[in-house]
């Protein structure tokens, strides 16, 4: 299949919405998409899932007790400057 870099689609309304339908070569991925401005360019951009928040969500909690690191600090009042 060969993919166009551009195509005359046609402006519609949807409510009070301005719409366009995005021919099939043009098809993001995913339900969700970021869109802004540059002067008269529209641009549309997929929501990227799959940040280093969304990896955290899927790692199981630790069960292991992590040694307190304060206790071999001295203490504030004993810091020179």
């Amino acid at each position: 299949m060969t993919m166009q870099s551009e195509r005359h689609v046609r402006l519609f309304r949807n409510g009070r919405n301005q719409a366009l339908r995005i021919p099939r070569e043009f098809e993001l991925e995913g339900d969700e998409a970021i869109i802004h401005k540059e002067g008269d360019r529209l641009i549309v951009e997929p929501v990227r899932k799959g940040g280093l928040l969304a990896l955290l969500a899927t790692l199981e909690p630790l069960d292991e007790t992590f040694p307190d690191v304060d206790e071999t600090l001295p203490p504030p009042d004993d810091v020179e400057l």
